[in-house]
């Protein structure tokens, strides 16, 4: 079946053939290992460093702070482990928002059975974090906060320079999950004050398998992967170089074009948030209305469920979302919806779509024909709705 409209940029972004032009001759030609000392070697470290200061410039941060990893997930393990394994001397507290990725509350509750202690913070039904709230958590032995830049199911995004505020009176150390901003709207690792951060490259049109945390000068960390002497022995293995030299073209486009492909982007967003809210009785904007990442347009369909709405959608060549990517085949309404307050009935309805800058109004234009049709079908299949038809009348 032809592909007719994208909206899942969320779980992947297609490669710019920019990208994929740079990366092209480190598969063939330029093959050497970085770490050799021989020509072949050393056209690759060039490739890499070279790499390392386009991600860097992309976030304000400095070269020698970038650590190439193998994806956002790996990122966030390195972080919450490394950090709070490294500096558990400060103490043995963790404090998160209730609305992680599943790649950072993971790895907290594998600290938790390691004698961590871990607080939860609430969010508020548009998915922020209150800084009131944040301190009513910390403690004089909190090492590590992870609290998300923005959130990839919801769009929200954080007020991170008032959340940075309050995690730096305690003095603990202050993670970010950027994966889903990074690449997508402005990131400033010192406007933010944050002490490590982490990105990927599938988020902003570079290749899948890329990514990178960025590790404040002088914060020390435990290695997660040893047994070698790459990225300044925080972490070991051999260096996947067409990925490196993607993800930094990616980052270079990504900063160069970041303005206008937002404006872009946010057009066609609110094109279909109207279009869905004004066609779809009983539908729900779930996330900030205002302060959201601009190609998110997540809802919550009420009487029916995301899953049936997805594979509807799938056959009109629709590609969408319910749910993080991490956690849509599951089948369980989404941990965020449920910290949000939204009822579990409902976020069994939740549907993402995701634009990037590639999409068209033509794609918006699909959505909005195919979708209202598909939840009159569902609805009609559904007891709830039913219900809800008869007490209305």
């Amino acid at each position: 079946m032809e592909k007719k409209a994208y909206l899942d940029n969320v779980a992947s972004t297609p490669v710019d053939n920019r990208v994929l032009e740079a990366m092209q001759p480190y598969y063939r030609e330029l093959f050497g290992n970085p770490v050799s000392f021989h020509q072949w070697g050393e056209q690759t470290a060039d490739a890499i460093e070279n790499a390392r200061e386009q991600v860097a410039k992309l976030i304000n941060g400095l070269a020698e702070e970038i650590v190439f990893t193998s994806c956002g997930t790996e990122s966030n393990s390195m972080a919450i482990k490394g950090l709070a394994i490294r500096n558990q001397s400060r103490g043995k507290h963790i404090v998160v928002s209730a609305i992680e990725h599943f790649s950072v509350l993971h790895p907290i509750r594998t600290l938790g059975k390691m004698g961590f202690e871990i607080c939860s913070v609430p969010v508020d039904s548009n998915g922020v974090v209150d800084p009131d709230e944040l301190a009513k958590c910390l403690r004089p032995d909190t090492v590590l906060v992870s609290i998300m830049h923005a959130n990839s199911e919801v769009g929200t995004i954080q007020p991170m320079q008032e959340i940075a505020a309050v995690v730096k009176r305690s003095g603990a150390l202050f993670h970010t999950d950027a994966v889903a901003s990074t690449g997508i709207i402005p990131v400033d690792v010192n406007r933010m004050g944050v002490d490590a951060l982490s990105l990927a490259g599938n988020q902003f049109h570079g290749p899948q398998g890329s990514g990178a945390l960025w590790l404040r000068r002088n914060t020390s960390i435990a290695p997660l992967l040893e047994g070698g002497i790459q990225e300044a022995d925080v972490r070991s293995g051999t260096h996947n170089v067409p990925a490196i030299v993607g993800l930094g073209k990616a980052a270079e486009l990504a900063r160069e074009e970041m303005e206008q492909r937002v404006e872009k982007v946010k057009l066609l967003r609110e094109k279909l948030i109207e279009g869905v809210l004004g066609t779809i009785s009983n539908s729900i904007l779930t996330g900030h209305r205002k302060n959201r990442l601009p190609g998110n347009a997540s809802f919550c369909i009420e009487f029916i469920e995301g899953e049936a709405m997805l594979a509807y959608l799938a056959s009109e060549g629709v590609a969408a979302a319910s749910g993080s990517a991490c956690t849509a085949k599951y089948l369980k309404s989404s941990h965020v919806l449920n910290a949000m307050g939204i009822d579990a009935a409902i976020a069994q309805g939740s549907l993402l779509f995701t634009l990037g800058h590639e999409n068209t109004d033509k794609d918006v234009d699909l959505v909005l024909k195919v979708l209202p049709p598909i939840v009159d079908r569902l609805r009609q299949m559904s007891p709830l709705y039913a219900k809800f038809i008869k007490k209305e009348a």
